[in-house]
């Protein structure tokens, strides 16, 4: 190795902890805000995340970065595949950095820092009017951003792209007219069986009750609570700060035990990526999930695959009875698992069942769409919700808190994140298919612990993070592209045994 490449690695490895220890910084501002800090304080938040933002642009942008980087990439066959993987991903990232004008990118943070305040606010609120004139600045950002990116490009093919790479709205127009074709006629045959009717509901779950579960829960996913500890938000996500600090939140409802139960076994899922990387990704780019697509295959896999299974069901009714005799007492566990499994149109995501739930993907992908084309404006988004939500799932928004206010996505400028969930359910059912050639998967959840089928994920995911594009790494997972038929029969199979249909 020549003196000079030497030299340009050590500033590689420079470059990738300064850029490590400004997202440790702005990811504990944002956590902070988002958990405990005080009320009417995102003022502060706003004016130092702009300040590191700035530094951050700087630092991946400026003119010595880009040389250096480009001298590696030239070198490439000198380097090991990982500096090679590091190399590739910053070049990615400053393609695009270095497309925007620095006052906007950093204004674009500042913005974001407000709209998360605002929208805890206004969706407590019931008022959109008061979220309304950030949502605009957030799509009118994005939109203009992925334009200077690639002006020649649609600018929503290129915002999906930047979640999972090679995604264009070709693909998810054809995968969800896929989805639309088998799940609607089943929910109309679910619907008119009347047996949801004959299900019980249970109410009145004790807070401190439900946080002894989710102890439990994060045990039997093996999730090490000297790694990752769950807190308390509005609406639950995954922090990763390194492979060994991982936080996870959740919400807790007294009538309703289950948001928090599957949020924290969702939110698992993502943790369990980003606990089981290789050492080797510390601190570098390729740390952390290599797209939301694959990070989603791996949260709905725990929350449904395994989480609503009759397997999973059966195992933890006894820790649910123990804790809530009252409620649980006198349900066994077929019944438990009809009720964990009750399919029915809904207003709300994070609740829906397993085979409505790609329908309320459906309408967050129909208006983005729409947004970047033009096609629809912030003043129009409630009733173009309301309308897409009573045309895919037969009901009636009541008001903006159940409606486009519902979801923190967009006031965290996750535009273009909402199709990774669909596709996201779609990967894990033919992972599933693939792991099951190797794992007795019933058997390892009958145990007491999913220690079996997180060490299958975390040896064929987790370890590699970003090293390969989701695409190459899906198919080293199931020795196959990617084909929706899996999901479409594995629904069809699970919901007809359910309801006799």
């Amino acid at each position: 190795m020549t003196e000079e490449l030497s030299a340009k690695l050590e500033k590689l490895a420079e470059l990738q902890k300064k850029l490590y220890a400004f997202r440790y910084a702005t990811s504990s501002i944002y956590l902070d805000g988002a958990t405990v800090a005080p009320k009417d304080t995102e003022e502060g938040r706003g004016e130092a995340l702009g300040i590191l933002t700035e530094y951050m642009y700087d630092l991946s942008t400026k003119a010595e970065t880009i040389e250096f980087l480009e001298y590696l990439k030239a070198h490439s066959d000198e380097l090991t595949p990982h500096q090679a993987r590091e190399v590739e991903l910053l070049l990615r990232d400053n393609e695009f950095m270095k497309t925007i004008p620095a006052e906007e990118y950093i204004g674009y943070q500042k913005v974001l820092s407000k709209a998360d305040y605002v929208w805890h606010k206004a969706k407590a609120e019931n008022d959109y009017e008061s979220f309304k004139p950030y949502l605009k600045e957030i799509f009118d950002y994005n939109i203009r951003f992925a334009k200077y990116y690639k002006p020649d490009e649609e600018a929503y093919n290129t915002q999906l792209n930047m979640y999972e790479r090679g995604l264009t709205m070709e693909k998810c127009d054809k995968f969800f007219a896929t989805l639309r074709e088998h799940i609607v006629p089943l929910i109309k045959k679910i619907m008119a069986t009347g047996k949801n009717e004959t299900l019980p509901v249970r109410k009145g779950f004790s807070i401190e009750k439900q946080k002894e579960f989710t102890k439990y829960l994060m045990d039997f996913m093996s999730i090490d609570p000297n790694h990752c500890v769950c807190g308390e938000t509005e609406h639950p996500f995954t922090l990763e700060f390194t492979k060994d600090d991982v936080r996870i939140t959740t919400h807790y409802y007294e009538d309703n035990f289950e948001s928090s139960m599957y949020s924290v076994v969702h939110e698992g899922g993502h943790a369990l990526y980003e606990l089981g990387g290789a050492d080797e990704h510390k601190y570098t780019v390729v740390a952390g999930g290599v797209s939301m697509g694959i990070h989603e295959s791996q949260s709905r896999f725990f929350e449904n695959l395994i989480g609503r299974s009759e397997a999973f069901i059966t195992a933890i009714l006894p820790k649910v009875k123990e804790l809530f005799p009252e409620q649980y007492g006198d349900i066994d566990a077929r019944t438990a698992y009809e009720m964990i499994n009750r399919a029915e149109p809904s207003l709300i995501r994070i609740e829906a069942d397993e085979l409505t739930y790609c329908l309320h993907v459906m309408v967050r992908y129909e208006v983005e769409k729409k947004m970047f084309a033009g096609e629809l404006t912030v003043d129009e988004i409630p009733a173009e919700w309301n309308r897409l939500y009573k045309e895919y799932l037969g009901v009636d928004v009541p008001d903006d808190a159940h409606g486009c206010l519902q979801d923190s996505h967009w006031s965290g400028g996750n535009v273009g994140y909402f199709p990774s969930y669909a596709l996201g359910s779609a990967y894990g059912a033919q992972m599933l298919a693939k792991m099951r050639e190797d794992v007795d998967v019933e058997a390892a959840i009958a145990s007491g612990s999913l220690k079996p089928i997180a060490d299958w994920l975390g040896e064929k995911i987790h370890q590699h993070a970003s090293m390969y594009d989701p695409e190459e790494l899906f198919e080293m997972v199931c020795g196959a592209p990617f084909d929706p038929t899996y999901y479409v029969e594995y629904l069809e199979n699970k919901f007809s045994n359910i309801y006799g249909v």
